[in-house]
């Protein structure tokens, strides 16, 4: 069994070279010698890319969970559609130390159709969580569209978060409200009342930044 030490120098390794080079050209004993792990190691930890893109997506949701759920005081008095920004904006707060590899991700999927199923089936995945996190229902027929739904949304907000070089990232917040007031409404995941409009929002404080993920 693979030690924690080496699954996460073998995760870090993935993603600096998916910085460098597309995910389709990056094999595990490329992982392994980047990261310093014997190939024994390296088998251990990760038997696929798969098995290191799902680990990524983890990493990611294991960060923003532990900022709190919707029982977290942060959220008190505010409605399903604040708890939902803000939850995504967490998770691109997760992101942002590994904007490379995401930028990375991006280019390969333009070219790699199976490598899109890959990440929109990891994604809807872990926006399962992003719904609970909100306290917005995600389970049964109808989690599973919100899931769906949700992945393919923030899928654009992601094209937009690479491209927004504002610190403060104002286009990201904002093409974000908007998607949140049409896809997520279309898809039931918030009431009427959360759609009244929210002049002027300003986010809270980014958390500092995340070490890679573990």
């Amino acid at each position: 069994m693979a030690s924690e030490t080496s699954r996460d120098a073998c995760l870090r390794s993935f993603l600096a070279l998916l910085e460098e080079r597309p995910y389709g050209e990056i094999d595990l004993a490329d992982v392994a010698v980047h990261a310093g792990v014997p190939f024994g190691e390296m088998r251990a930890a990760y038997a696929t890319r798969s098995d290191l893109l799902a680990a990524f997506f983890r990493a990611t949701d294991r960060h923003v969970l532990a900022e709190g759920g919707p029982d977290s005081d942060d959220f008190a008095g505010e409605g399903p559609k604040e708890r939902l920004f803000e939850v995504l904006m967490r998770r691109l707060d997760a992101l942002e130390p590994h904007k490379g590899a995401v930028r990375g991700l991006v280019r390969s999927a333009r070219r790699d159709p199976a490598l899109v199923l890959e990440l929109l089936r990891l994604s809807e995945r872990s926006q399962r969580w992003m719904l609970a996190a909100a306290g917005i229902g995600c389970t049964g027929l109808s989690g599973s569209v919100r899931a769906k739904g949700l992945a393919l949304l923030f899928a654009r907000i992601v094209s937009v978060w690479l491209d927004d070089e504002d610190i403060g990232l104002a286009r990201t917040m904002a093409a974000l409200d908007r998607e949140l007031d049409t896809g997520a409404k279309l898809l039931g995941m918030l009431d009427d009342l959360a759609f009244i409009a929210l002049p002027g929002r300003k986010r809270r404080a980014a958390p500092a930044e995340a070490p890679p993920p573990a």
